[in-house]
């Protein structure tokens, strides 16, 4: 650790600076980490200064190569998007490394930036806009389709009555069942319109519901844990609406751990008050916050950025629609969701505005 004499200005003004910088000697061990690292890293500077990078690396799930290579090279390199876990939470920041020599010795500075936030505002911009043409391409799509399904429908039980035949019956019974099918269908396709009459309820009344209709069909090896915050005030909402959506988080996250072979599998519900967030644009001084969490493969790259539009699956025999709905249900009530998800890690942060 660098002695109070040994701090000269510039590392003075460190101390005050709100990006966070680290300062890593040529043993690989960190020597300095300003306030701003601490509240980053969620780490006390004594603990930090007990690591190297290795420790750092493995620590926080990142790979240090680079950093070490700094060393070697004597060069600075930066790089824009890195995961870290913090408290078990995947957060996305840019850093940068770059070679310095003081006093014979080689250190490397580390700049790191949080652009979690960022990301995440252009992230729902882009996907709003395109949610948006998709909902609409849908939901255009399905209104053409279910006028002459209800024409199809129609003709089948008129033929119906001019058949004597009851084996001809059965042929007109098909049509009549599968066009009830493909409307049921395009009714989930076009989705919930408005929401219901609204009072207020106990938001963990809604999840305990949505818990015990989940544990009905709950494989053995998957375990779900709770942990609620009882000062949660009650909230104005449509509680059949929001228990839906919780619902088709929830049976994603079983359909996930069932294909996991892991033998501690778990979904933990939680809730917390969250203060000072933005949602749609608004903010809000205060929300509630539930997360829903699984330890699951996670969600593959490929869908990540259309997790939340209609008619797309990782799932065979998935219809792409649990998601969607979820999310129309939540914006109905003024809410958000979002997820973030990694290997062993997957994550729907849902915010609901309280009116207190």
């Amino acid at each position: 650790m660098l002695s109070e004499e040994e701090k000269t200005l510039p590392l003075a003004l460190l101390e005050e600076a709100n990006t966070a910088f680290a300062v890593i000697d040529a043993d690989l061990k960190l020597v300095y980490a300003n306030p701003a690292s601490e509240l980053l890293l969620s780490q006390s500077t004594q603990r930090l200064y007990q690591l190297n990078l290795k420790q750092l690396a493995k620590y926080y799930h990142f790979n240090p190569s680079n950093i070490e290579k700094v060393f070697v090279d004597r060069n600075s390199f930066t790089e824009n998007e890195v995961t870290l876990k913090i408290d078990s939470s995947p957060i996305l920041i840019a850093i940068s490394a770059t070679h310095l020599s003081f006093k014979d010795d080689d250190y490397v500075i580390l700049e790191m930036r949080c652009i979690e936030q960022q990301r995440k505002f252009s992230q729902v911009h882009y996907q709003d806009h395109q949610q948006k043409v998709a909902k609409d391409l849908v939901r255009g799509l399905a209104h053409e389709i279910k006028n002459p399904l209800g024409g199809l429908r129609g003709a089948a039980q008129l033929l119906e009555h001019e058949l004597a035949d009851p084996e001809l019956k059965e042929f007109t019974q098909i049509i009549i069942e599968q066009a009830d099918r493909l409307s049921s269908l395009v009714n989930r396709l076009l989705g919930p319109q408005k929401p219901g009459i609204r009072a207020h309820h106990n938001i963990h009344l809604v999840l305990e519901k949505v818990r015990k209709l989940v544990c009905l069909n709950l494989p053995d090896l998957i375990k779900i844990k709770v942990d609620y915050d009882p000062s949660i005030p009650d909230i104005e909402m449509q509680p059949d609406q929001l228990q839906q959506a919780f619902l088709n988080i929830m049976q994603n996250a079983v359909q996930a751990l069932s294909t996991n072979t892991h033998q501690k599998s778990q979904i933990t519900i939680k809730t917390r008050t969250a203060h000072q967030v933005t949602i749609n644009g608004l903010p809000q001084k205060v929300a509630a916050e539930i997360r829903i969490i699984d330890n699951g493969p996670g969600i593959p790259d490929s869908l990540k950025d259309t997790l939340f539009y209609p008619m797309v699956t990782g799932r065979s025999d998935g219809t792409g629609l649990g998601l969607s709905i979820a999310q129309e249900l939540i914006k109905q009530h003024n809410g958000r969701i979002e997820c973030q998800s990694v290997v062993g890690h997957t994550e729907f942060l849902i915010y609901l505005p309280m009116n207190v």
